[in-house]
C-alpha cells in the first residue's frame, strides 16, 4: 500500500513537467510512458472509487507537499485529460511528441477501431470552456441576471467545492481543508467575486439534494440513501455564506453592488442572509432627510455610498415579491420601524411610513390584476 500510495504522490510533480520547458526533450517513447502513467492514475480512481478509507488516503496523499489542495482523489480520474491539455497547451512539446499524443488521445491503447473518442471529446470540451473563460469582457451583461462566464466560474466553483466535501471525511476532519477559498475570492475583482458567489448560491438548487424549508437549507438523502446532514451541498453553501457575512463591510458591498431581484431571491432562498440584508435596507434607509423644497427623500450625504430613496422603495419592493414568508418578514419590519418612528400617518415625516404606503399601494394593485 505504501509503494502505491508512493507512487499516487507523483501525480502533482508529472502535470509539472508537462506544463514546464522540460519536455522539449521529450521523444515519442517518453511521451508514451507519460500517458501510461496517466492511464494508470486512471485505473487506481475507477478502482478505488467505491472504497471509501482507500479514497480517502489516496486523496490526503495527493495533496502531501503541495502549497494548497489543488489536487484531490476525482483528479485521478480525469488524469490523461489533464496530462493531455497541459501537453497541447505547452509550444515546448517537439512536434513529432505531439503528433503521437494526439494519436494517442484519438485512438488509446486497447480501444476499438471507430469507437467514440471520448477523450479527445472531453478535452475538446475543456479546451473550449478555457478559451471561452479567457475571452476579455464584452459588453455589460444584460440587467435580467448574471452573464455566462459568471454562471461558468460559478459552476467551477461548485464542483471544487463538492469534491472537497466528498473526500472529507468525518465532522472535525476535514476542518481547515477550505482555507483557500477566501484567497481564491478574493483575487478576483469584488464585483466578479459577489456575483460567482450569488451564482454559487443560486444554483444550489432542492434537485442536487437540498430542501429549502422556511429558507433554510437542509440536506436531504444523498445519491446512497444516507443523511448528510453536514456535507454536500449544504456545507457547500455554509462555506459560502461564511465568507460573506463574515465581515459587515464585504456584506455592505456585497448587497451594494447587486440588483435588487437577486439579493431578494438569495434572501429567499438563506434566511441567514434575509436579517442582516434586512438591517443594512434599515441602517440605509435611516440617513434619508426629506426635503421639502423638492419635495422628496435624499441622500443625507452626498459623498457617502448610500442607496437614495428610489434604490432603496426598488429593494424593498423586491423583498415582498417574493416568498410569503419573506414578504410578511419585509412588512413586518417596516411596520416595527414606522411605530418605533412615531407611527405617522402623513407623508414626509417619516421614510419608513411613505415606504410602507407605497408598497401597500404597489401590492394591492397587483391584487387586483
Amino acid at each position: 500500500m505504501e509503494a502505491l500510495l508512493g507512487q499516487v504522490e507523483q501525480l502533482p510533480a508529472l502535470l509539472a513537467v508537462s506544463r514546464s520547458p522540460l519536455v522539449r526533450d521529450w521523444d515519442s517513447l517518453t511521451l508514451d510512458r507519460a500517458l501510461e502513467w496517466a492511464r494508470y492514475f486512471q485505473h487506481l480512481h475507477d478502482r478505488f472509487r467505491h472504497r471509501p478509507r482507500l479514497r480517502q488516503a489516496l486523496g490526503l496523499r495527493l495533496r502531501r507537499g503541495q502549497s494548497s489542495p489543488l489536487l484531490g482523489f476525482s483528479h485521478l480520474g480525469r488524469c490523461p485529460q489533464l496530462l493531455g491539455l497541459a501537453l497541447l497547451e505547452n509550444r515546448a512539446l517537439p512536434p513529432a511528441a505531439c503528433r503521437r499524443l494526439i494519436h494517442g488521445l484519438l485512438q488509446p491503447p486497447g480501444s476499438e477501431t471507430g469507437s467514440q473518442p471520448l477523450s479527445l471529446t472531453l478535452l475538446a470540451r475543456r479546451k473550449a470552456a478555457s478559451r471561452l473563460l479567457a475571452l476579455p469582457p464584452g459588453p455589460p451583461r444584460p440587467p435580467e441576471g448574471l452573464g455566462p462566464r459568471v454562471q461558468a466560474e460559478a459552476q467551477l466553483l461548485l464542483s471544487r467545492l463538492r469534491e472537497e466535501g466528498q473526500e472529507a471525511g468525518p465532522a472535525g476532519e476535514g476542518a481547515g481543508r477550505l482555507r483557500w477559498l477566501p484567497g481564491v475570492l478574493e483575487q478576483l475583482p469584488q464585483p466578479r467575486a459577489f456575483e460567482v458567489v450569488a451564482a454559487a448560491l443560486l444554483l444550489v438548487t432542492p434537485g442536487s439534494g437540498v430542501e429549502h424549508a422556511g429558507g433554510w437549507v437542509w440536506c436531504g438523502n444523498s445519491l446512497d440513501g444516507s443523511q448528510a446532514s453536514e456535507s454536500g451541498d449544504e456545507r457547500v453553501a455554509e462555506h459560502l455564506l461564511s465568507w460573506l457575512l463574515g465581515d459587515l463591510e464585504r456584506f455592505s458591498a456585497f448587497c451594494l453592488g447587486l440588483p435588487g431581484f437577486l439579493l431578494a431571491s438569495l434572501a429567499g432562498r438563506y434566511s441567514q442572509l434575509s436579517r442582516p440584508y434586512l438591517d443594512l435596507l434599515t441602517e440605509w434607509g435611516s440617513h434619508l432627510l426629506y426635503d421639502p423644497l423638492q419635495g422628496r427623500w435624499v441622500k443625507s450625504r452626498l459623498d457617502k455610498a448610500e442607496l437614495s430613496w428610489e434604490e432603496l422603495r426598488e429593494r424593498f419592493s423586491c423583498l415582498c415579491q417574493g416568498s410569503s414568508l419573506l414578504r410578511g418578514q419585509t412588512q413586518a419590519a417596516l411596520k416595527l420601524l414606522k411605530a418605533q418612528d412615531g407611527d405617522f400617518k402623513v407623508c414626509g415625516l417619516s421614510v419608513w411610513t411613505d415606504l410602507l404606503m407605497e408598497l401597500e399601494k404597489d401590492l394591492r394593485k397587483e391584487a387586483g390584476r
